[in-house]
């Protein structure tokens, strides 16, 4: 799979790994091999990747009564009171496999970093079927025998230089560190890796998702901006996406930031990185006033002349839309407004994202980003069905 623009290699299947594919690998400076090995290439497709997560987490909740998804394609399961737990995880497995279409693995642990160590070897492992339990210490030890510190959940490679430096060297290693020491050195965090490690848990299921404090929606553009009606357009698209995202949570902002650059790439051009944030007189998510704020700081900060790559924008702090205030001279959304906003999303959530949008954001768009290999929205556009 390929990043954001068609840019290099993201993702790769076991099959892509065997032909010595490399991970960020450019994709223009290897398409001639890759046509020539047989790979098939898929550009990045977020529509179709968000419904199939849906898909997977409504399977993975019929088997146990309380999930947590962590992200678009984790969760983390109370399997308590569960008699055969890794039994009942391969029936979840078969299940997402047969009516989602999408392999799973699944690891089994008393505490969340173990169950991620478990999950990394049975993914990793063809014996273990793509299930796997640590629930014995003796289990658990072989496990941690068999990985690397980086292969910790949370435990990047500047942590894991300072851990060298002080003789951790290995997940063994710092399981058996006394964690208060490990704190005073590092901090709660690190204190809490340890004890999971050790299957104390530290880290609770979180069924509840907290409100977001910011939604950034940003991209690079499929070909080198230059025009300021060309970065219009597209900075009116990318927040009237956030706007959509904020309504969807019952979210409001209160302030916005934009911000543009060029292309680092390109030594031999003038190199520019400019934002500009904008307060707004009362929180709102009407896209009609977050688009006139977001052009105002397009216009604060565009300088001719320059070769712009990528754009995008950031509302900032934010909360929930019963709790804004009005002032004097500035009212909140009315529910006319909030009335339209909902219609304008439900149609484009019925009909496909894009059916309605504003003006400013552009028609044909040359700007946008380039998807050259990208799959169909098999699952969520009629138009794009797949055909047998």
């Amino acid at each position: 799979m390929l990043s954001n623009n068609d840019g290099c290699v993201i993702a790769r299947s076991n099959e892509a790994k065997a032909l010595g594919i490399d991970m960020g690998a450019p994709w223009h400076l290897n398409r001639e091999k890759f046509e020539r090995e047989g790979v098939f290439v898929r550009s990045s497709n977020y529509t179709l990747y968000g419904d199939l997560s849906r898909r997977v987490m409504q399977v993975l909740a019929r088997f146990a009564p309380e999930l947590e998804i962590y992200s678009i394609d984790e969760a983390f399961m109370s399997l308590a009171g569960i008699a055969d737990p890794v039994v009942l995880m391969r029936h979840a497995q078969a299940a997402v496999l047969k009516e989602v279409g999408i392999p799973v693995s699944i690891g089994i642990a008393p505490t969340k970093t173990l169950a991620k160590v478990a999950n990394r070897i049975a993914k990793k492992t063809p014996g273990t079927g793509g299930v796997l339990a640590l629930v014995s210490e003796t289990e658990q030890v072989a496990a941690l025998a068999g990985i690397k510190l980086t292969d910790l959940w949370g435990l990047a490679s500047r942590m894991e230089a300072r851990l060298r430096d002080i003789g951790v060297t290995t997940p063994l290693r710092f399981r058996d560190t006394d964690p208060k020491w490990i704190r005073s050195q590092f901090g709660v965090v690190m204190e809490r890796m340890v004890l999971e490690l050790q299957g104390i848990p530290c880290l609770e299921l979180e069924l509840e998702q907290a409100d977001r404090q910011t939604i950034m929606s940003s991209r690079s553009f499929g070909r080198q901006v230059v025009k300021l009606t060309d970065m219009q357009e597209a900075v009116a698209s990318y927040i009237s996406r956030a706007a959509e995202k904020m309504r969807k949570g019952g979210l409001v902002t209160p302030a916005l930031q934009v911000f543009v650059t060029t292309n680092r790439f390109r030594e031999q051009d003038r190199q520019y990185t400019g934002q500009h944030t904008v307060h707004l007189p009362v929180a709102t998510s009407d896209t009609t006033r977050l688009i006139r704020a977001a052009l105002h700081c397009v216009e604060r900060i565009w300088q001719p002349g320059l070769s712009y790559k990528k754009a995008g924008v950031v509302c900032l702090d934010l909360h929930r839309a019963e709790t804004v205030q009005g002032t004097l001279f500035h009212a909140p959304d009315s529910p006319e407004r909030v009335q339209l906003m909902a219609g304008l999303d439900a149609l484009n959530k019925r009909y496909g994202r894009g059916t309605v949008g504003f003006a400013a954001g552009g028609l044909k768009q040359p700007w946008a980003l380039r998807s050259e290999q990208k799959s169909a929205a098999y699952t969520t556009n009629w138009a794009e069905l797949l055909q047998a």
